[in-house]
C-alpha cells in the first residue's frame, strides 16, 4: 500500500475511531487523545499493516490496547487532588550526580596506572584480591597496598571522608585472617 493511499484511508478512519474511543473512555476529551495515539502507531508501524486485511479492525485494535493500557496504568495511579501527597515527596536534582562523575573520572585519570588498575577491578569489576594478584603478577599485599593507597588519594582529592572505608577495610581482613596494621599497609 502506498504511503498517500495509507494516508487517506487513515484519514478516512478518523470518524469512527473517534466514536469507539467516546465510547470506550465515556470523555470526548479523552478520546480524541486515544485516537491521536492511534494515528500515530498506525504511521509509524504501517508497514505491519498487511494489505488485504481490514484497516479499521487494524485501527480498533490499536485503540484498544491503548485504552486499556491506560485504564490498567491509571489503576495503579493515586489521586492527589489536594495535594497532600506532592507535598510529602523531596525529589532531589540529579545534575550534581553527572557533576560528581566528571569529578570522579577527572581524579581516577590522576592515580598512577597501577593504582588505578587496582582500583577499577577491585572497586568496579568486583575482582577478589587473590584474582587481581593473579592478573598484575604481584603480592596479595601489593594489590592492598596499591588499593589503600588509591582510595586514600581518591578521597583526598575528591574531600571524602576516607575513614569508614578504611575501618571496613581492616574488618573485611581480620575476617580473612589477614589483619594488617593501618600503619604497616602505607609502608608496603
Amino acid at each position: 500500500m502506498s504511503g498517500d493511499s495509507f494516508k487517506d484511508d487513515l484519514l478516512a478512519e478518523i470518524p469512527n475511531l473517534r466514536a469507539f474511543a467516546a465510547s470506550l473512555s465515556g470523555s470526548v476529551s479523552l478520546a480524541d487523545d486515544l485516537v491521536q495515539e492511534t494515528l500515530l502507531r498506525a504511521w509509524s508501524n504501517s508497514d505491519k499493516f498487511r494489505a488485504g486485511t481490514s484497516l479499521r479492525a487494524w485501527l480498533f485494535t490499536i485503540l484498544r490496547n491503548i485504552y486499556y493500557s491506560h485504564y490498567r496504568k491509571r489503576a495503579r495511579e493515586v489521586q492527589d487532588t489536594d495535594g497532600a501527597y506532592s507535598s510529602r515527596l523531596a525529589v532531589t536534582g540529579d545534575q550534581e550526580s553527572h557533576l560528581d562523575l566528571a569529578d570522579f573520572r577527572k581524579a581516577l585519570a590522576t592515580l598512577p596506572p597501577e593504582q588505578r588498575e587496582v582500583l577499577t577491578m577491585i572497586g568496579a569489576s568486583g575482582l577478589s584480591y587473590e584474582e587481581a594478584a593473579d592478573i598484575c603478577g604481584v603480592a596479595i599485599g601489593t594489590i592492598k597496598s596499591r588499593l589503600n593507597r588509591a582510595r586514600t588519594k581518591l578521597a583526598h582529592l575528591l574531600s571524602i571522608d576516607h575513614a569508614a572505608d578504611r575501618e571496613s577495610d581492616e574488618e573485611d581482613a581480620a575476617q580473612e585472617g589477614e589483619f594488617a596494621s593501618p600503619d604497616l599497609s602505607r609502608r608496603v
